[in-house]
């Protein structure tokens, strides 16, 4: 009997790994898909759209690519770079996998072996110790942080700084830091005047401070001389947590966004973050 052949989805791109999609949970067993595996690889190769021309000019001009993928969980952003990308790519890229949950680790590490993937490499390192760890290069041309849970994000950035990173590339994901100092100081700051109201309700104190944690990153960034935009990863249908940031290193005047960084700190009344913001 002739082995039935594992049915082809149009939505997948070809020469996409379906060992490593079915390991993802993207497709089943046999090699179908569901409404929600769909919706998970849209929101895939949306990501993938930003960060590919980011990787070409990356290769074009020095070849070998160094790329640190920050709480990297169950390294599903990694892997599906590496397929797309890496594999194909010349031999001294590399993607590092960096995550402090040790199950996690050795999961990725027995996929990325069992796939054949050899340029993955997966570390249990916090934040601080990936910085000065031996194991990673003194510098890394890309930093990605997919979802990484509210200060999370902030480590990758200050990783990413250290790197000299050329890109970064974040989605940040439920930040309360803010909102928490916001809500602290709000007896003390309601009676400054109007503008206060914005963050007068709980509710409002909670969106307010997500809001405004991803600007001040983004002032950060700026004052390193980093080009930044921000947009939006896929529709709001699927997540209200897709917003994504792509910083590019083009050594741009750094004295008007930290000027506003000081002002817009002051003005919220988020002093005792400034050494965060400032790292």
């Amino acid at each position: 009997m002739k082995p039935v052949p594992v049915p082809v989805m149009p939505e997948i791109r070809p020469g996409q790994s379906i060992e490593l999609l079915k390991a993802l949970h993207i497709l089943t067993g046999d090699g179908r898909m569901n409404q929600d595996s769909r919706r998970k690889l849209k929101q895939v190769y949306h990501l993938y759209q930003f960060i590919e021309p980011l990787l070409a000019g990356l290769r074009e001009e020095q070849g070998d690519i160094r790329l640190a993928d920050h709480g990297a969980g169950k390294s599903y952003l990694g892997f599906i770079l590496y397929d797309l990308f890496f594999k194909d790519a010349p031999g001294g890229s590399r993607i590092w996998g960096i995550e402090t949950r040790e199950e996690l680790v050795a999961k990725s590490t027995e996929l990325a072996a069992r796939l054949g993937f050899g340029g993955m490499e997966f570390l249990n390192l916090s934040v601080a110790e990936s910085i000065v760890s031996e194991r990673l290069p003194q510098r890394v041309d890309m930093v990605t942080a997919l979802h990484a849970c509210n200060t999370a994000t902030d480590d990758a950035i200050r990783f990413a700084l250290a790197k000299q990173a050329r890109h970064i590339v974040l989605i940040p994901c439920c930040q309360a830091e803010v909102a928490a100092v916001l809500r602290k100081n709000k007896g003390r700051d309601l009676g400054k005047g109007a503008f206060t109201e914005l963050w007068r309700h709980p509710i409002h104190t909670r969106e307010f401070g997500s809001h405004v944690t991803n600007v001040l990153r983004c002032l950060q960034l700026e004052a390193h001389g980093y080009q930044v935009s921000v947009t939006e990863l896929v529709g709001w249908e699927h997540s209200m947590k897709n917003e994504l940031i792509v910083a590019s290193f083009r050594d741009q005047p750094r004295r008007r966004p930290t000027e506003r960084l000081h002002e817009l700190l002051a003005t919220l009344g988020l002093e005792e973050l400034r050494e965060r913001f400032f790292a």
